[in-house]
């Protein structure tokens, strides 16, 4: 008998075929071009397990210090540092990414390699299709990707930071002495309590109001899905004032709020725009909207897409935070979620015998898909751009 990773006992010939079948993976992680972007995909901590199972972890230098990640921790993690992205590329047989690559960073990729990162569908061209397809790689996106309960498990870490996010962003500037009105966000013995207005019961704004409670806040929750009424009351463990989006009931509401956090998320498409600008008008001057649907194009009629670097503006005398990626505002906390999820899979996958077996045999895994070995295997992308396109389910079964 021997002991698996997991701490399990394994005969010996089972180990032993485990072994012949195990696969050792060099996984490059390269420093995000994107400068709105600083999450990174592997903390140290998980870079270390990683290693420590008898893979190669390639970090370009100063890939983690937007995330508060020094070079240091990653080398003594066991990570092989290297000074220039083509270095990355060339040297990785798995490139891990939290952006999309760009076009100049396809161009350096080599062939047949495989690539995780988001897709960001809303933001691609036919280009970026067409060049990984000329490299036949095979590319997931990591949004895309499902557990067993067929839920997406980065998606909800990721959406319950914004949520939580998204209320802290809007305390700062609710207490800003010329964006706000100089208020405390919450409650305090003898003065009413702030209040919240949550557009949306999903994930983001489950997260939204948890964190706004705590805080003290009062919190009302518009959404034209009763279930998620009932589920987020029964979640919070709290009757909250819950409603469907009736414009009269919401308006009431919006004159006397503080703070309205829009979380509006559609499967396809831009989410509707539930707030025109004369009901903002209709909101007490230094009030704050967190728009965190910008993502998706934003559920207010005044919102438009802000940064990191200028993420507010005022209308009708409303401070507007817009910032598309608003997790990216807590990149530590953002990469260790990342990290928690990706370093199972790739540990899953240099057991199972690499990246094809991985998507052969994992249906959540496979859902990510949206090009295997060059072949385009996202619907999606295919009409819209006029590219040829399988599905990945026959793709599979052929391959067998």
């Amino acid at each position: 008998m021997n002991l698996t990773s997991s701490g399990q006992l394994m005969p010996r010939e089972e180990m032993l075929e485990v072994m012949r079948r195990k696969s050792h993976l060099v996984i490059g992680v390269p420093r995000e071009v994107n400068l709105e972007e600083k999450r990174i995909a592997l903390a140290p901590e998980a870079v270390s397990v990683i290693v420590q199972q008898g893979h190669r972890v390639i970090f370009e230098a100063k890939a983690g210090n937007s995330a508060h990640f020094a070079d240091l921790e990653f080398t003594e993690s066991g990570a092989e540092l290297v000074s220039s992205p083509a270095e990355v590329y060339q040297s990785s047989d798995i490139i891990l990414k939290v952006a999309p690559p760009s076009l100049a960073e396809t161009a350096l990729m080599k062939e047949r390699q495989v690539l995780v990162s988001s897709l960001q569908m809303g933001t691609q061209q036919a280009d970026y299709f067409r060049q990984l397809m000329s490299r036949k790689i095979t590319a997931i996106a990591f949004e895309h990707i499902r557990d067993k309960t067929k839920s997406f498990p980065l998606v909800r870490a990721m959406s319950e930071i914004a949520g939580s996010t998204a209320i802290l962003v809007a305390s700062e500037y609710l207490s800003h002495p010329q964006l706000g009105k100089g208020r405390i966000l919450g409650g305090f013995p003898g003065i009413s309590p702030t209040e919240v207005i949550i557009l949306g019961a999903g994930t983001v704004g489950e997260s939204a109001a948890r964190a706004a409670m705590g805080m003290g806040a009062t919190v009302k929750v518009f959404d034209n899905n009763i279930y998620k009424l009932r589920r987020i009351q029964t979640n919070l463990n709290n009757r909250i004032f819950t409603s469907i989006i009736q414009p009269k009931v919401l308006v009431k509401a919006m004159r006397s709020a503080d703070v309205m956090i829009g979380a509006i998320h559609t499967p396809d498409g831009r989410p509707p725009c539930l707030i025109t600008e004369p009901m903002i008008r209709e909101m007490k001057e230094g009030s704050v909207i967190i728009d965190v649907s910008i993502d998706q194009g934003g559920c207010f009629e005044t919102s438009r897409v802000t940064s990191h670097s200028n993420p507010v503006f005022q209308v009708h005398g409303i401070t507007h935070y817009c910032v598309p990626n608003i997790a990216s505002r807590v990149p530590n906390t953002a990469s260790y979620a990342l990290s928690n999820f990706f370093a199972p899979i790739l540990l899953n996958m240099g057991d199972s015998g690499g990246v094809e077996k991985q998507v052969k045999d994992d249906p959540g895994f496979r859902h990510g898909i949206y090009l295997y070995n060059g072949i385009l295997t996202h619907k999606y992308a295919g009409e819209h751009f006029g590219l040829p396109f399988q599905d990945i389910d026959l793709l599979m079964a052929a391959y067998t």
